[in-house]
């Protein structure tokens, strides 16, 4: 906390961009790739942001990262965004974007199964134990095609690429705690984005996007889909995010995880024609109860579920 605290009317602010901008995030993305493809989309999002996050940063003073530094930036741009935002670019072609949202609130549920299992850092007590039992009980709720609650069942393999979006970024996670990246967290951010935009590029060059891809037949809605998660939803966002670390709690600036999907649920009925079923309110009420169970914990204070929320704001 600074002494000279700003105004609370900007400090209300910041956190109603967190809030609601990130919330809009999956919304927007799958306005955009009904049109776009998806990596192609994915890619010039990252990259754009990473380019303009990199200059501002070099502008501000910040130096530039070191060839180790790029080296980890580029091990964690392949899991946390080639792999994370190329499975939920793709899936959001098949999956309601709300849905999208609540099944990726469940990486903190992940992470602290990674943490028991193979590191072996975290301890596996009863309040734990029924936390994460919740956790995956609430997105076998979401993807189980047999007991849909009168929705619509989801495909399977957007279900399953979810899945595997929640590893990437999970793993990726894990696997930050032992590189060396950027000491400035925007920088590293920057590095970690333009990375992995690159690969993505890279992957729609070799799945053929290019070669379909027509830009004058991308509608305006589709390309400004583009730009606000460009500009909204990466880089003012995220100025928003390490602005109010400066004046709040980790802990409270955190919530924006708990809101996130709650948001991006309204906003996928309310302008995107999803349904709000029981299905729906069920699984999302398990995982969110899941993770502020996992997250409030004592036992989980020096846990990496804080940092994975921290630098997954990067992103969205």
């Amino acid at each position: 906390m600074t002494a000279s605290r700003p105004a609370v009317g900007k400090i209300f602010l910041a956190f109603a961009i967190i809030y609601l901008v990130w919330g809009s995030t999956y919304l927007a993305i799958r306005v955009g790739v009904h049109e776009m493809p998806p990596f192609l989309m994915a890619g010039l999002r990252f990259t754009a942001a990473g380019l303009v996050l990199y200059a501002w940063m070099r502008i501000s003073g910040v130096r530039s990262p070191s060839w180790r530094e790029w080296k980890a930036a580029t091990v964690l741009g392949t899991l946390m965004f080639l792999i994370d935002y190329a499975c939920l670019f793709w899936a959001e072609q098949r999956v309601p974007s709300g849905i999208a949202a609540v099944i990726l609130a469940a990486i903190p549920v992940c992470i602290t199964l990674l943490e028991i299992i193979f590191l072996r850092t975290q301890k596996l007590t009863i309040r734990l134990a029924l936390g994460l039992l919740v956790g995956i009980v609430g997105v076998a709720v979401l993807i189980n095609p047999s007991a849909s609650l009168g929705e619509a069942p989801l495909d399977r393999g957007g279900a399953i690429a979810l899945l595997v979006a929640c590893a990437g970024w999970s793993i990726g996670t894990v696997v930050s705690k032992r590189l060396v990246l950027p000491q400035s967290k925007p920088m590293s951010a920057a590095a970690q984005m333009l990375s992995g935009g690159v690969q993505l590029l890279v992957l729609a060059v070799v799945t053929g996007e290019f070669g379909r891809f027509q830009a004058q037949a991308i509608s305006g809605k589709a390309w400004l889909s583009l730009v606000y998660l460009i500009i909204a939803g990466s880089i003012i966002s995220y100025t928003a995010y390490v602005w109010l670390l400066e004046y709040e709690s980790p802990t409270k600036v955190g919530t924006y995880a708990y809101v996130n999907p709650v948001v991006a649920v309204i906003l996928g009925a309310a302008i995107g024609g999803e349904t709000i079923g029981r299905r729906t309110l069920l699984g999302m009420a398990l995982i969110l109860v899941s993770v502020v169970a996992i997250t409030t914990m004592k036992a989980k204070q020096n846990s990496m579920v804080a940092d994975a929320a921290s630098s997954r704001a990067a992103a969205d």
